[in-house]
């Protein structure tokens, strides 16, 4: 009996050994859909949102997040840090598991952050198409797209329509205003800006062909810089011949620039949409905007575009469901109403072409301007030509050669991304 029952049990142990060996024909693998289906259903409770520790982005932003989990059940934890904290705190909070799935950043802090390993890319698939190219450019670093754009900004030309009765199409518009309206003993001036800052006088290197790093497909060539080539110095010569002809004082500054205006003694300042207020409040209806004027070249001189961006966490659990809510967040609709409340422009090319702000003669000259403009670069080794360049920037305005010079600062931004071991 007892050896009867011992056969029997080593017969069913085979019969099972054969089985788990053998094909299961009466099984089903699932199919890619099926399990792209599976993992989709896995629909999380919530979603942990920093944003922008700002009043008016907040309460633009909450509206938003609510009509989101009205469509899907899904809550969103906001949290407020400041974009220029988030980072640091995500080094920290991430690997605890205390971090969010999605984050919020200015696009040029990008390549430090995927360097750090503290986003994925996203796939935008179909959606990549309904953002400005320049908003996709900026979030693109290496041929990737590391981020969902909400937001764009560049700066453009303000005039005083009591002094000037429209706006200056050309630059030899600009310098004849320049040359009628300026009288610097009395503190007047056809024209100012900050003439000794890259970033504003930037756009005059780049529509002459001047560039700060070669970018070919969305990828930097950081030992490619185009800031002392022929076209960054007859850029430099224009910016020179604004300071030899007296129209801006060397002593410039932004504060200088925007007391004059607000007391009505410039014609034409070219600057960004955050002087919108107090320059509104100063001059009321006789202020307006339009694009940079066209060079001589007949291009548009290409401004530096900034992105404030939606990025996917590398330490979010809920990844197809992040990039859905920022997908949510920047549609159309919810990019008018982040306009209308927060009153920053849409990356969201259909919301930033919408008659709400095409129509409204404040905002309308730098949503054109972004057309024009390209993005800044988003790579680390950017930080070390900020200083260089407004060094010679300086030299420039005092007389200086200027090919001299910007091959002199080339040359110092070359030695400084090697002394920090970027661009390696």
């Amino acid at each position: 009996m007892r050896k009867a029952l011992s056969l029997f049990l080593m017969a069913v142990l085979l019969i099972g050994v054969l089985g788990a060996c053998g094909p299961k024909r009466d099984v089903q693998q699932p199919k890619g859909n099926d399990q792209k289906t599976a993992e989709q259903d896995k629909k999380p409770e919530k979603l942990v949102v920093w944003v922008n520790d700002d009043e008016k982005q907040k309460q633009a932003l909450k509206d938003i997040f609510q009509k989101y989990t009205e469509k899907t059940g899904i809550k969103i934890e906001m949290v407020a840090v400041s974009m220029l904290d988030q980072t640091k705190k995500l080094a920290l909070d991430g690997p605890a598991g205390k971090g969010p799935d999605v984050f919020y950043q200015p696009h040029d802090r990008i390549g430090d952050i995927v360097l750090q390993g503290l986003a994925d890319p996203v796939d935008l698939g179909d959606a990549k198409g309904e953002y400005s190219p320049t908003a996709i450019n900026a979030v693109t670093y290496d041929g990737k797209t590391y981020g969902v754009p909400m937001v764009v900004e560049t700066y453009g030309v303000f005039y005083n329509k009591n002094l000037v009765p429209e706006a200056p199409k050309t630059m030899d518009d600009l310098m004849k205003i320049a040359k009628e309206k300026t009288n610097a003993a009395k503190d007047q001036y056809g024209f100012l800006m900050e003439a000794t800052n890259f970033y504003f006088v930037y756009p005059f290197f780049a529509g002459y062909g001047g560039y700060v790093f070669k970018n070919e497909n969305g990828k930097y060539d950081t030992s490619d810089i185009g800031l002392a080539n022929d076209g960054a110095v007859k850029g430099a010569e224009l910016v020179q011949s604004w300071f030899k002809n007296g129209y801006i004082p060397k002593e410039i500054t932004g504060d200088i620039m925007n007391g004059l205006f607000t007391k009505g003694n410039v014609a034409v300042a070219i600057t960004g949409p955050w002087n919108i207020a107090s320059y509104k409040e100063a001059l009321g209806d006789k202020l307006a905007t339009a694009p940079l004027p066209v060079l001589d070249n007949g291009e548009h001189p290409k401004s530096f575009v900034g992105v404030k961006t939606w990025m996917l966490s590398a330490y979010s659990q809920n990844k197809e469901w992040a990039v859905d809510f920022m997908k949510f967040v920047t549609n159309e609709e919810n990019s008018l109403h982040y306009y209308e409340v927060a009153g920053e422009m849409p990356a969201n090319q259909k919301a930033l072409t919408n008659e709400k702000i095409t129509n409204d003669p404040l905002i309308a000259g730098f949503a054109e301007q972004i057309q024009y403009g390209e993005p800044m670069p988003n790579v680390p080794e950017m930080s070390q030509v900020w200083e260089p360049m407004g060094n010679a920037l300086q030299f420039i305005a005092k007389g200086d050669n200027p090919k001299a010079v910007l091959g002199e600062a080339v040359k110092t931004i070359q030695d400084k991304i090697a002394a920090s071991g970027a661009g390696k």
